[in-house]
């Protein structure tokens, strides 16, 4: 009797909450959304804005990469869901500024040697154009990670040491470390990602030739900005850390890095904090490095806001000084740490990590114009991220479920496949509550346990605009994302890519018929045939 009555009231409980839930998803929903002509409008609207879109045939001045590490189509979504329900709504309904990228296409991630990719392999391909093994940077395929007589012969040159020998300016800037693997592959040749430093490397690859990946950085490519964390890498271990007495660096050569590349440099900057940063005038200056941190930068969520600058604010002084070329310039942003949030099965910084990226890329909007500057985003890789269970519109996307699961226990809406999430407690699933899953330590569950979370094997998403970014569609591999920015800026090996430079005429900027334009670009062919008889 007394077992009968508990359960019957454990309904009730339950009922009642449900009751409590549908009552308070109707109150969220907005009003129009209830009518067809909300939905038909709508639909209208996107109807005819696809109608008069025309493909943008001109010449790319300036190319920015956005690539956001570990940034699946499931990231994507929540991060969207998250950003507008910060500023104030249900959040479904919102839109990143990526999302308002008028052309997509899919990208194959995988390593020609490994189904599920890493960072060092994805980046080989989409900045250089060719797939790379698992772990090497800036090399083909023909090279073996961790064998560094595999280096030699079979390097590749990234879009943005092309762009810089075409004359433009070129720029990094990483939440992560700037000698981490996506970044890497735009300046280094290494037969593995984890030779940040020499001292990371053994005697005999260092005395047959090889070289670290910060050395590389300095060495390499004449860059112009250099933004992001990784400091410790270009000092010796005899130089104490200015932000952290405790720390020092980990070179054994003895070289200040730093040094080396402000060497030679006209109207060169380097900073370690935010307010020397602050201090750096764009207008004035031609080369700037800034590290803000050891290693990797701050997740968004802790960062100091006196003493490093955010995604957005390196965003924004790189575009104001690699903008001054007249030639243009190229410009690779990585939102680095989403993938080290997802790695840890920490949602909420994996995801606030990418409403930051996301605002990145509206400054960069707004700091260009699409007439002359192709903007990319996309991703290396995914994770095994994944969220929904019966969550109401509206639902806090690092909330819980509205039910609970067989086993009369909560659960969080963001869930993982695998990783350090795993718990038990007393032999079964602990139970979680609201107030500690929108904790920021919280470590979303995971199926499996992992000390790391690890990389999904599925496609991401490309979102492109601004000159032939319709050439970015259907499913493509990787590597085609190089091809298309290389073939965009007329640069190695596109230099005959017979893309008119257009300089479009003040207050005119839509006077051109882009039908003209590719009627003409498709006569180009046969004309130069006629000649050459």
């Amino acid at each position: 009797m007394h077992i009968a009555h508990t359960m019957a009231s454990q309904h009730t409980l339950i009922g009642l909450l449900l009751f409590l839930s549908v009552d308070w998803t109707l109150s969220v929903i907005p009003e129009n959304e209830k009518h067809p002509s909300y939905w038909n409008n709508k639909g209208k609207q996107a109807l005819h804005k696809a109608l008069d879109m025309k493909p943008n045939v001109r010449r790319a001045k300036n190319s920015i990469l956005f690539l956001g590490d570990g940034m699946g189509i499931p990231t994507v979504t929540a991060a969207r869901i998250l950003k507008g329900q910060m500023n104030g709504g249900n959040g479904e309904e919102f839109s990143l500024a990526m999302d308002t990228f008028p052309h997509l296409a899919l990208s194959k991630t995988y390593n020609v040697d490994q189904q599920m990719p890493d960072s060092a392999g994805t980046a080989t391909a989409y900045l250089c154009g060719v797939k790379a093994n698992y772990g090497t940077l800036g090399l083909s395929a023909s090279a073996l990670r961790y064998n560094c007589n595999s280096t030699f012969g079979n390097e590749v040159e990234s879009v943005l040491h092309r762009a810089k020998m075409a004359g433009k300016s070129v720029g990094i800037v990483s939440t992560a470390r700037v000698q981490h693997a996506s970044p890497g592959a735009a300046y280094s040749h290494t037969a593995n990602r984890g030779w940040y430093a020499d001292s990371d490397m053994n005697a005999a690859d260092i005395a047959a030739g090889c070289r670290d990946i910060a050395y590389q950085l300095v060495h390499n490519t004449d860059i112009n900005v250099i933004l992001g964390g990784g400091r410790k890498y270009m000092f010796s271990k005899e130089t104490q850390d200015p932000e952290y007495p405790s720390y020092k660096g980990v070179r054994n050569d003895k070289f200040d890095l730093t040094a080396v590349w402000l060497n030679n440099k006209q109207n060169a900057k380097y900073v370690w904090n935010k307010d020397e940063f602050d201090k750096v005038n764009p207008e004035k200056t031609d080369y700037l490095m800034g590290l803000f941190e050891p290693s990797d930068c701050r997740y968004e969520i802790e960062r100091d806001h006196t003493m490093d600058p955010s995604l957005t604010e390196m965003v924004d002084k790189a575009i104001k000084i690699l903008r001054r070329n007249p030639k243009g310039f190229y410009l690779f942003v990585e939102g680095g740490r989403i993938d080290h949030g997802h790695h840890g099965s920490g949602a909420k910084f994996a995801l606030t990590e990418a409403v930051e990226f996301d605002n990145a890329i509206e400054r960069a909007a707004e700091l260009t114009s699409e007439l002359d500057t192709l903007s990319v985003v996309t991703a290396d890789h995914s994770h095994v991220f994944s969220f929904g269970g019966n969550s109401d519109r509206g639902n806090p996307v690092l909330g819980l479920s509205r039910n609970l699961a067989d086993d009369n226990k909560r659960f969080t809406t963001t869930l993982y496949g695998n990783g350090p999430g795993y718990k038990l407690v007393n032999g079964s699933r602990a139970d979680v509550n609201a107030t500690e899953a929108d904790h920021k330590d919280y470590k979303q569950q995971s199926a499996v346990p992992l000390d790391s979370e690890t990389h999904g094997s599925e496609d991401v998403a490309i979102f492109a605009k601004g000159p032939m970014a319709h050439l970015f569609h259907g499913v493509q591999e990787q590597s085609y994302i190089a091809h298309v920015m290389a073939y965009t800026a007329c640069i190695e090996p596109y230099t005959d890519c017979f893309i008119p430079d257009l300089e479009p005429e003040p207050g005119h900027a839509g006077a051109t018929n882009p039908s003209l334009i590719m009627l003409l670009m498709g006569l180009i062919p046969a004309l130069l045939s006629l000649f050459s008889v």
